[in-house]
């Protein structure tokens, strides 16, 4: 049988899954985002609050918090693996100053994507654009952003600043395909690995960097963090077409709706079969889809083959990320279930 590191990391420690990684993370980091976010001036902190699911539109008290906290609890467990036996990152401020760091520099992305995206829907309730207004969201984005470089110093800062620029970069470059037909499936996988692999790999890379792990760990943890975060969109990718409303928060095909040049996608328009001629066409319309174009268009990536390739490339893209993993300096190999649990939680998420 082969070698399957995330479960021997579950058969060594049965409380090292995914869902308890994350359900520590949120008990240690919720407290240091809302000390942060609290300290934004009153309108801002308010839509801050409620896109991070902590208030409603009026201000009322909610029970959660948004998101899962991945990027956070990449953070806490690449401190661990590099860390020493002695570090307890839930209870080290460097660690979970970075941990939020790296929250609050996700959220300001979410913000702003929601409204060059005009979503509608974000965690099954409208996007703070739509509440509170285009100009507000942004701005509460900013704010979001400027309070993640109050909390790191140092390399941490130099190190988000320029992943904050990688992911600009990445946006912009999804933005432009939208008005190509001609993108190619490498120029592809380079947008997302900006877009969405450079915030997962700083995030590992902030958690080394805040125990003082050699230089040549933190960059393998950085890759690390890029190969599953490639992975991350591609199954968010594959989410965005053939997830459940009811799981996703967003409508069927929400994403070929709107013909974005998805990993998926794009995989499909690049072979020769008569279903990739077919979703060409219907990519080529000159207006919104119907619900059975949606469905058709739906069927023809999954008949020209880009369904199977998104996951058997997310699942290389893991084997890749435990690679890194394996060939880190000063890593404890006994110390990275964390991360494996994560790693795999990417590519079998739901949501």
């Amino acid at each position: 049988m082969a070698d399957d590191p995330a479960q021997r990391a579950r058969t060594a420690d049965p409380g090292g899954t995914a869902e308890a990684t994350l359900r520590r993370t949120r008990e240690a980091v919720e407290p240091v985002l809302r000390a942060a976010v609290d300290t934004l001036p009153g309108r801002l902190r308010s839509i801050a609050a409620y896109h991070l699911g902590w208030e409603d539109a009026d201000g009322a008290v909610l029970g959660g918090i948004g998101g899962k906290l991945l990027r956070p609890a990449l953070v806490l467990a690449a401190a661990t693996a590099v860390g020493g036996s002695g570090l307890r990152p839930t209870a080290d401020p460097s660690v979970l100053a970075s941990a939020a760091a790296i929250e609050l520099a996700h959220n300001f992305t979410l913000l702003h994507d929601d409204v060059i995206d005009r979503d509608h829907t974000r965690r099954h309730r409208p996007t703070a654009w739509t509440v509170f207004g285009a100009e507000n969201a942004i701005l509460a984005g900013d704010a979001m952003l400027a309070l993640a470089l109050r909390l790191v110093a140092g390399e941490a800062a130099s190190r988000l600043a320029e992943c904050v620029i990688e992911i600009c970069d990445g946006q912009y470059e999804d933005c432009a395909f939208e008005l190509r037909d001609d993108v190619t499936l490498d120029e592809c996988l380079t947008m997302a690995g900006k877009k969405t692999g450079a915030l997962l790999g700083c995030a590992c890379a902030l958690g080394a960097l805040a125990v003082r792990a050699d230089p040549l760990a933190v960059a393998a943890l950085d890759l690390f963090g890029r190969e599953i975060g490639t992975a991350f969109q591609l199954t968010d990718d594959l989410l965005g077409i053939w997830g459940d409303p009811a799981v996703t928060g967003k409508p069927v095909g929400s994403d070929l709706s709107a013909r974005k040049k998805s990993l998926p996608v794009v995989a499909a328009l690049s072979g020769r079969s008569a279903a990739a001629s077919e979703l060409a066409r219907l990519y080529a319309l000159g207006r919104d889809f119907t619900e059975h174009e949606v469905r058709r268009a739906t069927e023809a990536v999954e008949r020209a083959g880009g369904r199977a390739w998104a996951a058997t490339e997310a699942t290389a893209r893991v084997a890749a990320a435990h690679a890194h993993l394996r060939r880190a300096p000063g890593v404890e190999q006994t110390a990275v279930h964390d991360l494996h649990a994560i790693a795999e939680l990417i590519t079998r998420r739901t949501s």
